[in-house]
């Protein structure tokens, strides 16, 4: 039978599909129909009246029908839905007490490899959807999913409170487009990014309370991650997080107020930032998505501007000013 999934006996599934088929009759009737005797399909007919399957009419003797199909048994599916969710809930609690109580009996579990492309992706999503008070992390290529697909993810965490710190790698910002349809909005809703020119790797921290990170940048290196628990490991992690974000350059989230006369505009901004952070024309002008002719035009128009001969100049120029 196909509904004992629903937690349907085989009897009592005879009994609705018979029941479906033969609306408005009663128990002595659709008994002769299935074979059965009278009582046990008035009682199996009791039961699906209790779970919405069936509708008892007045009269005597009573009368049954079958709930429409398509109402009724969803119905039962989203039931059953709803406790395998609280069933994987509690899986979840369960795990996070066996590692916590593995990691003090075991310290060498505090570091769990994970070798599945599925049990990385779902460490991931459990990391973030965790977090309680902040998410910090180093974004850097190679990628496994595009950069931006958790973009909605991200935002409704934001605006539950959890705070976002995201240190971006010089090839991170200038993946095409990546400026305007992922960086900018994320900042937008209150992430906090800055930019080096070189990560040392790929991480992603919870609260302070886990980590992760691949086991490689290589080709294939994706598809095995550490997955760092609460130990001196993850406090070296934060350390070396907390180290990158002082050195970081600051991104411009391209929502400051409109500018003084003798101050730059959001683009300038935008572009001050990138040339600090050591882009080439070409990462500049993909980033912001501007052609390399106007990117180098503007380059040359701001040092103009700050008197500045070459780029590093310019940049510590802009610094001085407090353009940065």
């Amino acid at each position: 039978m196909k509904l004992d999934v629903l937690g349907l006996t085989d009897e009592t599934e005879a009994v609705y599909s018979a029941l479906v088929g033969k609306p408005r009759c009663t128990a002595s009737e659709l008994a002769e129909t299935c074979g059965m005797a009278a009582a046990s399909v008035g009682r199996l007919l009791s039961a699906l009246v209790k779970d919405g399957l069936a509708i008892r009419s007045a009269g005597r003797p009573p009368r049954f029908s079958a709930t429409v199909p398509d109402v009724a048994v969803a119905a039962l599916i989203d039931e059953q839905q709803h406790r395998l969710d609280a069933a994987r809930s509690v899986v979840h609690q369960l795990m996070e007490t066996y590692r916590e109580a593995a990691r003090i009996t075991h310290p060498e579990l505090a570091v769990e490899l994970l070798t599945d492309r599925d049990d990385i992706s779902s460490a991931v999503g459990r990391l973030t959807a965790d977090a309680r008070s902040e998410i910090r992390a180093f974004d850097r290529p190679p990628y496994v999913d595009r950069p931006g697909s958790n973009l909605d993810l991200q935002i409704q965490r934001q605006r539950r409170g959890v705070d976002h710190r995201v240190i971006y790698s010089r090839e991170a910002v200038a993946w095409p487009g990546r400026m305007t349809s992922d960086i900018g909005p994320s900042m937008r809703a209150g992430e906090q990014a800055r930019v080096r020119p070189e990560l040392p790797l790929k991480l992603v921290i919870s609260d302070d309370r886990a980590a992760i990170i691949p086991f490689s940048l290589a080709a294939g290196g994706q598809s095995a991650a550490y997955l760092i628990q609460q130990s001196p490991m993850l406090v070296a992690l934060e350390s070396l997080f907390e180290a990158e974000w002082e050195r970081a350059v600051a991104l411009t989230d391209g929502l400051e107020p409109e500018a003084a006369p003798d101050e730059p505009d959001v683009e300038t901004r935008q572009l001050l930032t990138l040339l600090a952070s050591g882009l080439t024309d070409a990462a500049i002008a993909r980033s912001l998505g501007w052609s390399e002719r106007t990117t180098q035009r503007r380059i040359h128009r701001l040092m103009q501007q700050l008197g500045a001969s070459t780029r590093f100049q310019a940049s510590l120029t802009a610094a001085r000013r407090g353009w940065l």
